[in-house]
């Protein structure tokens, strides 16, 4: 009896203890399972789990906003591209400091965003005609589809008229062209002559009809439609015109400078009757040097058309240099841009670098700390 009733107070026991054990795991998995409470002291924050700490990969690269973008092409004497440069091949300099190279890239085939300025004065009279058409040949054949590329088209004599704002439409900007004509001012009687005391047909737009403002139009077209284009584009401007400015209110350098502040090159086409109006090619050769662009002097139908392609291969060839500023003085100054060849090999060649010759600083805000440099593919 003894024994038996031993056995029974030691099977009791294992069962007490069986039982707390099995409730005390209840509780902890009931208290983990149910929503904490809300207390009003403030509780430290849940430690993240390996997968949602941040990884630090040679993948990852850090993009810097600070960054100068310069593109430039490389000719030989003969005119023909040269595809084959190389980081170590060149050197950059901003203000005389050589800088250090972030990106080094070729053929950089970004989009394009172009403005197409047309001259309708009285000197253009007899070439317009061939301008247009010529154009509209270097648009169908510049502007790829899938809505990438754009093109505005303006026209200007005393003042700029925008035909067509930024389009990737083929169809509507040939319209545009095809609208822009030229319209002689009153008492006009042909070979650029305005015969006085002529009453005006249309008030005062008569008087800037027979008048010439390149600078205003660059000028405008700089401030107040590239800076609208899409971001991350190749901007440029098309200018078409014999480069006798008449009427501008503005100089031919507030004009460059409104478009190196818009990152906007221009590709300069002088143009004009050559029976009765000479071309200024000087300041169209500074305006399109200034900016990093070309300036061209076609004297037949097959020269301009010929401008057009060499300006499409300009555009799409390019290399793109990219360099975080010695200067991180955002206070708008302006900073010369020079970029030297230091191949033994090729400096021999005498190579024709074309790019922009400088740019105006950045406004406001703190100096952006120095981006992670790529660890391949410069």
């Amino acid at each position: 009896m003894r024994y038996s009733y031993f056995n029974r107070s030691v099977v009791l026991l294992l069962l007490v203890v069986v039982a707390v054990c099995v409730g005390f795991a209840t509780s902890s998995l009931s208290a983990q399972n149910e929503p904490a409470s809300v207390t009003a002291s403030p509780s430290p924050s849940p430690t993240p789990r390996r997968e949602e700490l941040p990884q630090d990969s040679d993948e990852v690269i850090k993009v810097e906003t600070n960054l100068t973008n310069i593109f430039f092409t490389a000719a030989d004497r003969n005119k023909r591209f040269i595809s084959n440069l190389k980081a170590e091949d060149i050197r950059v300099f901003e203000d005389g400091q050589q800088q250090d190279i972030f990106t080094f890239q070729t053929n950089i085939d970004l989009p394009l965003s172009l403005a197409i300025l047309i001259d309708c004065s009285a000197s253009e009279e007899r070439t317009l005609p061939d301008e247009k058409e010529a154009a509209r040949a270097f648009l169908e054949n510049i502007l790829k589809p899938g809505g990438k590329d754009e093109a505005a088209i303006l026209s200007f004599t005393g003042e700029t008229t925008l035909e067509q704002g930024f389009s990737g439409s083929i169809e509507r900007l040939r319209r545009a062209i095809d609208r822009v004509e030229f319209i002689p001012p009153s008492g006009y009687i042909g070979g650029g002559v305005v015969v006085n005391g002529t009453p005006p047909i249309s008030g005062t737009n008569q008087a800037i009809a027979g008048s010439t403002a390149i600078w205003d139009a660059v000028w405008a077209t700089s401030e107040e439609l590239i800076g609208t284009s899409a971001e991350h584009t190749r901007r440029a401007i098309i200018l078409l015109t014999d480069g006798v400015d008449t009427s501008s209110r503005l100089k031919m350098d507030e004009a460059i400078a409104a478009a190196q502040k818009a990152d906007a090159l221009v590709y300069a086409i002088g143009i004009g009757d050559r029976y009765t109006f000479n071309v200024n090619e000087g300041s169209l050769r500074k305006i399109a040097e200034k900016t990093g662009g070309r300036a061209y002097f076609p004297r037949h139908e097959r020269d301009l058309r010929d401008a057009f392609t060499q300006i499409q291969r300009d555009l799409r060839e390019q290399y793109l240099v990219a360099y975080s500023p010695t200067n991180k003085n955002r206070d708008g100054s302006y900073h010369k841009i020079e970029i030297q060849i230091v191949n033994p090999e090729l400096k021999q060649q005498n190579l024709k670098l074309n790019y922009r010759a400088g740019y105006f600083a950045k406004t406001g805000g703190a100096p952006e700390t120095p981006a992670k440099r790529k660890s391949s593919g410069q």
